[in-house]
């Protein structure tokens, strides 16, 4: 049997064709991060939605709103984009509509993949269990910021990449992934310490206060969830 290959998109914009794949889409900060908690905090689906407008189409139908946009909560709606805040919260039974500057975007650019499944630390071994049960060809793709390469969703993918890469149901030889790949070996002993002086994005959210949410992005399995995309609705298959 040959091994499957990984490939990684570090933007969207360079995602290659996925007839016949499986997708893992990632934004470690925030948004796979927080659609981790919410599931772990009980929500029964999450619509993500790539504009603000096709999420007032929500409003009053059942739906809690969950927009952000440049990492701060938009208007009236129910929640933002902090995973931290879903978990101080029981939504069991509900329905989430959810909108974000690139996370959201980001799990829509895979939906044309064969599956499509949400990918944080948060979840990691979860889906890291699901990837090796079901070897496929593999694209990840990193919602970057605003159409920008970004390090703490490469850094994820190389963790990713290095669980999947020590079986042999995987094959790494795409630039990308094996890049990904060393910078993981050159940071994992502390991610969010490797991270904290490269990462814009860090210091970008920090700066709004939301250190505990840059902290728990970084923690590994602390949301055994696993959020796939079927006709355009998450939910936990876990």
């Amino acid at each position: 049997m040959n091994a499957s290959p990984i490939s990684l998109a570090l933007t969207p914009a360079l995602t290659p064709r996925l007839e016949g794949s499986t997708v893992v889409s990632v934004d470690i900060l925030r948004a796979t991060t927080a659609i981790c908690a919410a599931f772990q905090a009980g929500a029964e689906e999450i619509v993500p939605l790539d504009t603000l407008e096709a999420l007032e189409g929500y409003r009053g139908k059942g739906y809690l709103l969950a927009a952000e946009r440049g990492g701060k909560k938009i208007g009236d709606a129910h929640y933002g984009n902090s995973p931290t805040e879903y978990l101080r919260h029981d939504l069991h039974g509900q329905l989430l509509a959810y909108s974000t500057t690139n996370g959201t975007r980001c799990i829509l650019r895979g939906g044309a993949a064969d599956t499509t499944l949400v990918g944080a630390f948060a979840n990691i071994s979860v889906l890291t269990e699901r990837l090796l049960s079901h070897p496929t060809p593999l694209v990840i793709i990193c919602s970057g910021w605003e159409g920008d390469f970004c390090i703490e969703d490469t850094l994820f993918a190389g963790a990713l990449i290095d669980r999947l890469a020590a079986s042999s149901l995987y094959a790494v030889s795409q630039d990308a992934a094996r890049m990904a790949l060393d910078l993981w070996h050159l940071g994992k002993s502390d991610p969010y310490a490797f991270c904290l002086p490269r990462a814009t994005h860090i210091q970008r959210l920090e700066g709004f206060g939301a250190h505990d949410d840059v902290l728990f992005a970084f923690r590994q399995d602390t949301c055994p969830v696993l959020p796939r995309l079927t006709q355009g609705i998450l939910k936990n298959l876990h």
